[in-house]
């Protein structure tokens, strides 16, 4: 896992506008009559209607999508009681989640009251403004008592996700386990080291999906709790055990078949491990380090089933795979709460969807494998873009079966496919693309390792798993640089291109760049003397096989970088070009452009390849194509030269491949405006269909429309550039780019590297 240091956590929080959320309005306010509308004198009337019919509030106001995450900061993550204010960015962060994976919008509200009674009664009277309240960081026993109350005094969801959050996704995750390895829940011996919320919730799930309560041992800092205790409230005695043979965590799990940990790191031995039965099952959940970690637990028996709360190892159990999906097919079904039934439903549904085949960006074409169900994969991914569609609809059933709905849905089909749409491709692409990459890294050389974004990228890179960096450069330098940076190069191979022991390299290369341009005009010294060069020897890396792809471009100039890449790597013969491609990944869906930054002013001929190369980068990412031609004339609507080559490509791409959805010359708002263009263009190719990819016709149009975009700081995400066409994965990053946009190019470019194996292998 990256490490996070205090620097970047603060630099993150306090850059651009302080904090994580913001509210944005979701109805037009340009005009008088907008405003009129909005405010006074219009708005009196929707208040009228709901002062008839309450419920019409669900109608007229954002109340329906609108959760509370409430703390009083009493038990805030691992840092204990520090208080309602300090606890606001861990609100803010919750309430981040809540929008990215379940569209819900939030307040965050601290209350600075520890009296339950008094807390209760500030929440019960500001929930009028809220279709759920998610209750946070709030210290046990407090907890189970504001909980209960506010479920009966309330008419909307209400949930302790700290309690049940973890409860659902373990409970899930433990059905699934004992299905891998074949044991029957009523019979499994479990032990809970920890009687906090979290814990006690979790137990009381487990017994509702068929654990037996006489086969439960439950441990708090004390040790056993046991019938005997005189020191316990009334949440642990409902778990205490007549046993008077065990009083430790040792002497509790010898034979056991199941450990959950809900505690603090490092309380489990291997040898405890080792005392357990046949195949344990260990949730080791403590935050940030596991009662056992991940290596001892596997080291200790090869036959464990591992789980932790953390992202870096299997089977993590994760929140955020729950409590979006729950409050959002609450929400939909405007429930008065979150009840057992809903509850069990989030945990079925997790666990089957474990058990499904697992989507991915490239599976379709390049036949990339996917995780399975298995010891190593029995809890979905947090980024399984599904969860939002299976969970949150089975959540809606069940409240709606169970009589807490006020809101019916007939068309369940219907509603999923509104949830699969509900946030567009925001981030999920970018997920997709690491949890891919993840699966087969590759060897990526950085040509600008002595470049501190460069340098960070690649350390990121490396620590989320996504590829094994080689930093071309001064391994000095770059040591010294990571040692600033507080950036860890352990696993990471560096190569110093200029130090004497690479002589041998460099001139191999030589010899074979010699070889394959001495029809250019290449002697052997002018070869070698651009073995000093980062980018010839990184290339020539990849072209000899030492390395699978190749990242550059920071500082470099960019027409230096072309030369080299057609000398070194060159063109696919199918092709007589290559181009390069951004990503524009909104909530309205994915669009795909070319030619952004090696042609400059194209041909028709050039276009036609642009097109192609588009139509092949898109089914990389398992979408079909449909390509629009972009120019400023429409159909013949301008006989200029810009509008001629367009409509030139355009006819000779309906020549050569009359299956592919390509069609112009156009502007981009009839490509973008399916209705718009099919009604005064129903002739086209494209009738009917949703354009996803666009080629425009030349590099400044191109260019502008994605810069736009990022410097407007919309809500799209901006993959790019990706180089297509070439022979080999060679990708150029945009000057100024920051890390998160080096290392999404760096999964891409794992991708490419691993599907071009398959393809040479087949």
């Amino acid at each position: 896992m990256a490490t996070i240091t205090k620097e970047d956590a603060l630099l993150y929080h306090e850059s651009g506008r302080p904090g994580k959320i913001e509210v944005k309005p979701t109805k037009a306010y340009r005009t008088q009559t907008d405003l009129s509308l909005a405010y006074s004198p219009g708005v009196a009337y929707p208040c009228l209607e709901i002062q008839q019919n309450p419920d019409d509030a669900y109608r007229y106001t954002d109340k329906g999508n609108l959760v509370a995450v409430i703390s009083n900061g009493t038990a805030v993550l691992g840092l204990g009681d520090i208080g309602a204010m300090s606890g606001k960015p861990v609100m803010e962060g919750k309430g981040l989640l809540f929008k990215i994976y379940g569209g819900i919008d939030v307040f965050d509200i601290e209350v600075n009251e520890k009296d339950p009674e008094k807390f209760c009664e500030a929440v019960e009277r500001i929930a009028p403004t809220f279709g759920g309240i998610n209750l946070e960081d709030i210290k046990a026993p407090e907890c189970f008592y504001i909980e209960e109350r506010l479920k009966r005094t309330l008419d909307i969801p209400v949930m302790h996700d700290d309690q049940h959050g973890t409860a659902i996704i373990s409970a899930a995750g433990l059905k699934n386990a004992l299905e891998v390895i074949g044991k029957d829940i009523a019979q499994v011996q479990i032990v809970v080291n920890g009687a906090g919320a979290a814990a006690i919730s979790c137990t009381k799930l487990y017994m509702a999906i068929g654990a037996q309560k006489k086969n439960i041992v439950m441990l708090d800092s004390k040790g056993v709790i046991s019938a005997d205790r005189q020191d316990l409230n009334e949440q642990k005695r409902f778990f205490a055990t007549s046993r008077r043979d065990i009083r430790t965590l040792e002497e509790a799990v010898k034979g056991a078949d199941v450990f959950v940990g809900l505690s603090k790191g490092n309380v489990l031995t291997k040898d405890m491990v080792r005392s357990m039965g046949p195949n344990p099952i260990i949730f080791a959940l403590a935050n940030p380090v596991p009662e056992i970690s991940y290596e001892d637990a596997m080291d200790a028996r090869p036959d464990v089933l591992m789980s932790t709360g953390r992202t870096d190892y299997p089977n993590q159990i994760n929140n955020v795979i729950g409590f979006p999906y729950i409050f959002r097919g609450a929400l939909d079904v405007h429930a008065t709460a979150i009840n057992e039934e809903m509850k069990l439903a989030a945990v079925h549904a997790i666990a089957d969807l474990a058990k499904q085949p697992v989507p991915d960006v490239v599976n379709d074409v390049y036949k990339v494998n996917n995780l399975r169900f298995g010891r190593d994969y029995f809890i979905p991914k947090p980024v399984d873009p599904r969860l939002i569609s299976e969970v949150s609809a089975a959540v809606a059933r069940a409240a709606i079966d169970s009589g807490v709905a006020r809101r019916n849905i007939a068309d369940w089909d219907g509603y999923k496919k509104s949830l699969s749409l509900l946030l567009g491709q925001e981030t999920k692409l970018t997920q997709k693309l690491y949890e891919t990459a993840r699966k087969h890294p590759q060897r990526v050389v950085f040509a600008e390792a002595v470049h501190p974004t460069m340098l960070r990228a690649a350390a990121q890179a490396h620590a989320e798993g996504i590829c094994h960096p080689i930093l071309l450069g001064n391994d000095e330098v770059i040591a010294k640089m990571a040692k600033e940076l507080d950036l860890s190069l352990e696993g990471i191979e560096i190569v110093n291109l200029r130090h004497p022991s690479e002589q041998e390299r460099r001139e191999r290369y030589a010899r074979i760049l010699t070889e394959k341009r001495q029809r250019d005009g290449y002697t052997f010294q002018e070869a070698n003397d651009k073995m000093f060069e980062r980018n010839y020897f990184g290339m020539m890396m990849v072209e000899t096989g030492d390395a699978d792809a190749f990242i550059t471009g920071l500082y470099t100039k960019y027409s230096n970088t072309v030369k080299v890449v057609k000398e070194v790597i060159g063109i696919r013969p199918e092709y007589n070009h290559f181009a390069a491609m951004h990503i524009i990944n909104s909530p309205k869906g994915t669009i795909y452009i070319a030619d952004t930054m090696v042609n400059e002013n194209p041909d028709s001929d050039t276009l036609v390849d642009i097109a192609k190369l588009a139509a092949t980068a898109v089914r990389f990412f398992n979408e079909k194509p449909v390509i629009s031609m972009i120019s400023h004339s429409n159909f013949g609507s301008s006989q200029s030269d810009g509008a001629m080559k367009v409509r030139h490509a355009v006819e000779e791409l309906h020549r050569r491949y009359p299956d592919l959805a390509v069609d112009g010359e156009m502007q981009i708002g009839f490509a973008l405006d399916r209705e718009l263009r099919d009604q005064q263009y129903p002739f086209t190719r494209l009738f009917g269909k949703d354009v996803n990819a666009l080629v425009f016709p030349n590099l400044t149009s191109a260019r502008s429309s994605y810069k736009m975009l990022q410097m407007l700081g919309t809500d799209a995400e901006i993959i790019g550039p990706i180089q297509i066409g070439l022979n080999k994965p060679i990708h150029f990053i945009d000057f100024g780019a920051s890390v998160r946009d080096v290392v999404n190019i760096v999964a891409v470019a794992t991708i490419d590297a691993f599907v071009d194996k398959i393809v040479h292998r087949s």
